[in-house]
């Protein structure tokens, strides 16, 4: 019987959606430097617009990826990993942009796989924000961002040992800035007001556009971004070896996705089967 740590398997069928569902969420984040001016009647229009859009996208992927694809124990695993995700976070965020969310999708999208780090990333923001109350316009975009560190984190190279933990601790600090950057632009172009030198203004060049909002973010979310990102890394070097290897041990033991083989019955001399003992 064969084996893989791999806990949900993503078909090429389902790799294509990621990658037309990235590819939206591409534009749905940096639609204020490719949306020609004039194209809304208000700069709130596509945040909204593009919220909805990307949860029927994510509706899409999960019916794709849940098409028989993810077994009792995958679903298992996400459910309980999604669980603590929803119940830590609560605890962090609160100081100095402190997060625990990041610390167990990078780990688990490493060691279960890019399919299951980007259904636990959807999936934990979900569950955070209907235990937290958190739920909004900016939902679709905080779980695309956690669905990306998740299933990226899967991609990453294969080392082992201490170049592992040096890998992931890396990764786990540039996430931390890439989600700050990319959850600031679902609300900066309506958030300031418009004669402000780093505010969103309509029919600008897309490079100034861009040192606008460079400048908003080193003013207001770089330092909240950066105890995030040291956050993660810390407990990454710190906790990640143990947390690999009881996630490793968790995969091992529940076989996902086993493949039987069956072995061709011993024969007796004269060519028939030997007989069934009594």
């Amino acid at each position: 019987m064969t084996t893989s740590t791999v806990a949900v398997r993503v078909p090429a069928r389902a790799v294509g959606a990621i990658t037309m569902a990235s590819f939206l969420g591409f534009v749905a984040f940096l639609w204020p430097f490719v949306v020609a001016p004039g194209t809304f009647g208000s700069t709130q229009t596509p945040p909204l617009m593009f919220g909805v859009l990307l949860l029927l996208v994510l509706a899409v992927i999960f019916a794709e990826i849940a098409d028989g694809r993810i077994d009792a124990k995958a679903l298992a695993m996400l459910g309980v990993l999604s669980a603590i995700n929803a119940a830590l976070r609560p605890l962090g965020a609160g100081t100095a942009g402190i997060e625990t969310v990041f610390f167990i999708l990078v780990l688990a999208g490493r060691v279960f796989g890019p399919g299951f780090g980007f259904a636990l990333g959807c999936t934990s923001l979900f569950a955070s924000a209907l235990l937290t109350g958190g739920v909004g316009p900016w939902m679709p975009y905080q779980m695309f961002g956690c669905a990306w560190v998740g299933m990226f984190a899967g991609l990453l190279p294969r080392v082992r040992g201490k170049a592992e933990i040096v890998l992931l601790a890396a990764y786990a600090a540039l996430s931390g800035y890439f989600f700050g950057f990319m959850l600031n632009l679902s609300f900066w172009p309506f958030s300031l007001d418009p004669t402000s030198s780093i505010a969103y203004q309509p029919g600008l060049p897309a490079l100034e556009q861009l040192q606008r909002y460079l400048t908003f973010f080193s003013v207001t979310s770089l330092g909240w971004d950066t105890g995030r990102a040291i956050t993660t890394a810390v407990l990454v070097a710190l906790a990640g070896p143990a947390v690999l290897g009881a996630f490793r041990r968790a995969a091992r033991r529940a076989r996902f996705r086993a493949t039987p083989t069956f072995a061709t019955p011993a024969t007796t001399p004269t060519g028939s089967p030997d007989p069934e003992p009594r």
